[in-house]
Parts: structure tokens; sequence; C-alpha cells
């Protein structure tokens, strides 16, 4: 039943349980260790993370020791950089949504990374963080975690959701050209309780991300999705893993990348795992990939591990691709210009999962910035025209090259 072998990681706080990778394990080959600055390392913290949080009445912050029991009960570190940030990190900024709560506003959690520089302005430090993110049984919530600034940052965000609740998480990646961000995301599900999460990876030198979803009891219900813009010298890395252990359980990832430019590169990883004794299982997985120019990458590598026949379904996808000549057509032919025609593609590509994104204020400053890396003022364009861009692109990019395949001269 299984179409490939699922990667079950060493899990330790121990920091010297995990191995030093050389980019030829399979978890690390995509990733230019020499990039990371000293994260495998584990040096103490000379840089410096600032974390405020806005929240509604009845939401609890705190601030805890590591060795708090709560610390650790979803997220137990499956690499070494995992491993050095929980360590090193100090502490940990808790969220608390109590029981039964009906947020009518978003919990925001700004988090501002800032390291020493040399005097040539080149980065000289690390900085540490732990999140750590629980939802009471049959509470609602919408969390926005924003990440910004220049640091070389390595963090850990640990989500637990009660039984039949329900949760929004956004994790925005808006960082400075220079930063480097390596972060462990863990998930929770209870019973019948749902997670909606939306990973958006903009800004930064190097961003690698590593969200993983467990499930706690039957009727658990995980949507991933994320969206990446990858720019010229840019790598940004997700690579998910969705393990299905009680019966019952639900889960569908979407994940849409844009890439542009000389040495862009984006690497996307979906792994789903369903045990012998998860029966009745629901699960999909899609991951789409616009190239916009020569000398950018996009590899994607899909992977599922069935270990039982009575399943609902399971299934994957993934392409990557170019513009598609009929969207563009269908746009020029209402008279809109070429290059305008391409923005609306992109546009259009994109807004199937920003547009899902309940918080107007986050939703439109992602789509600000997308304007802002195609060249352009962001402007209202016409419903009818963006519908029609959305669907071109997406035809587009399932008509492409598939799985683990780059694009242009740099995929070849």
């Amino acid at each position: 039943m299984a179409s490939g072998a699922v990667p079950r990681p060493v899990r330790s706080r121990n920091p010297l349980d995990h191995g030093v990778p050389t980019g030829r394990e399979e978890a690390w080959r995509f990733t230019p260790l020499r990039r990371l600055r000293g994260l495998l390392a584990g040096p103490d913290a000379d840089g410096k993370v600032s974390v405020t949080v806005s929240a509604p009445a009845g939401v609890a912050v705190e601030q805890l020791d590591v060795a708090d029991p709560r610390i650790g009960r979803v997220l137990t570190p499956a690499d070494r950089v995992a491993a050095f940030a929980m360590a090193r990190a100090g502490g940990a900024t808790a969220v608390t949504i109590p029981a039964e709560a009906a947020l009518a506003e978003p919990v925001i959690v700004h988090l501002h990374g800032e390291s020493p520089r040399t005097a040539a302005g080149a980065a000289a430090g690390v900085a540490y963080g732990h999140l750590s993110i629980e939802v009471g049984p049959f509470a609602s919530a919408t969390v926005v975690l924003d990440h910004t600034g220049s640091a070389t940052y390595a963090g850990n965000v640990e989500v637990y959701v009660g039984h039949g609740a329900s949760l929004t998480f956004v994790s925005l990646q808006d960082w400075d050209a220079g930063a480097v961000h390596v972060g462990a995301h863990a998930y929770s599900i209870g019973r019948d309780a749902k997670l909606c999460s939306f990973t958006v990876t903009l800004g930064g030198d190097l961003v690698r991300l590593n969200p993983t979803v467990e499930y706690r009891g039957p009727g658990g219900d995980a949507e991933l999705n994320g969206v990446f813009f990858t720019d010229a010298g840019q790598h940004q890395e997700h690579r998910l893993l969705v393990t299905h252990t009680p019966r019952s359980c639900r889960s569908r990832v979407t994940y849409k990348g844009a890439l542009r430019g000389d040495a862009a590169h984006s690497v996307w990883i979906g792994d789903v795992l369903i045990e012998a004794d998860a029966l009745d299982t629901d699960t999909y997985e899609l991951n789409r990939n616009l190239v916009l120019t020569d000398g950018a990458r996009a590899d994607s590598v899909p992977n599922l591990e069935i270990l039982t026949g009575e399943i609902v379904g399971a299934g994957h996808a993934s392409a990557t691709g170019r513009f598609d000549d009929e969207a563009l057509f269908y746009l020029q032919s209402r008279g809109i210009p070429p290059a305008e025609a391409r923005r609306l593609v992109v546009h259009g590509f994109f807004a199937e999962v920003i547009d899902r994104i309940q918080v107007v204020e986050v939703r439109d400053r992602i789509m600000a910035t997308v304007a802002g890396r195609l060249g352009e003022t962001p402007a209202d364009d016409s419903a009818e025209a963006l519908a029609g861009a959305g669907a071109g692109a997406g035809a587009g990019a399932g008509a492409g090259v598939g799985a683990g395949a780059g694009a242009g001269p740099a995929g070849a």
C-alpha cells in the first residue's frame, strides 16, 4: 500500500542526539548549509528577539521557563537546529485561549528579530525563540504570527488544539532581505477539532520551515495552506509531515509558490503517513509552482505512505510550470496589456489561497507585497479579470513539469 517510505526522524531535546548534517541526508539535501550562519553549531544567543502580543480580553499571555511542562508537550525537536532553539531560547511565550471562548478578534503575535552586524554589515550573531499556543476545548480563535526583522533566527512553535476546538493560524514570514529563519511548527489536534493554517513566506535570504501535524483522537481535521514568493537568490523551503494515527481524521494540504530571478530556489516536501490503525482517513495534498523567469528552480516532492487499506481516500499532486498562454490570451482579449495580464495571472494564482485568510489587514498586506514584487502599485482589479486569471494560472501550473522538477535552465 505504500507509495514511498516517509522518514521517521529521531526526536530529542538534546542537540547532541542529532548529528551535524553534511547535506547528503534526505532531510538536508536541498538546504544550502553554508547559508545557515552557524545555527547548526548552536552558539549562545547574541541577537535580540522581541515578542509583542495583542489579544482580546480573556486570553492569557505568559512568559514560561522552558522547563515548564507545557513546553515540549507538542514539539520534540527532530533536528539539531530545533533542539538548540529549545535549549537556548531562555524561555517561551505562551498564549492560552480558554475553553469555549469564541474570539471575535484575532490574536496578533509580532516577533521582531535583530542580529548583530560586522563593520561590513554582515550578520554576525543568532537569536532563538519559542512560542506555545493552546486553544481550550470547544473554543474558536484566529492567531496571526508575524515575523519581521533581520535576524538569523531559529524558532519553535507548538500549537495544541483542544477537543472540539477550532483554530485558524497564520504564520507570516516577512523578514528583511538578509534574514535567515529555520523553524519547526508542531500542531496537535484533538478529537473533533479543526485546524486551518496559512504559512506565507515572502522575505528573508533563507527560510526553512518544518510543519508537522498529529491527531489525538478521531474526527480531527487539518487544512494546511501555504503561499511563497521566491525572489532572486532566495531559498525558501517548506517540509511538511502529517501523521494519521487515530481513525476518521482528515487532512488537506495546498501550497502555491511563484519564483522569479536568478538562483531563486523553492523546496516543498509533503510527507503523509497513514498508520495501520488510522481507518477511514481522508487526505490529499497539492503543490503548484509558477516559474516567472529563467534561472529559477522549484523542487517539489510529495510522499504518501499507507499502512492500511481501509481509508476514505488518499492522494497527492505536484506541478511546476510557466505562464499559461490561454490565461494571458483571455486577459489580453479584454484589452489588458501583456505586462498587466501577467501580473493578474500571478494575483489570481495566489488568490485561491490568500482570499481565504479572514484577517483583512493581513490579506491586504500579503497582496500588496506580491504587487510590489511584481513592480506595480496595488489596484482594485476587476473581479471578472481576477477570476479568469486565477483559473488560467491553475490550469497552467497543473500542465507543467511534475514532482521534483525544476523549470528553466536551473532545472535541467
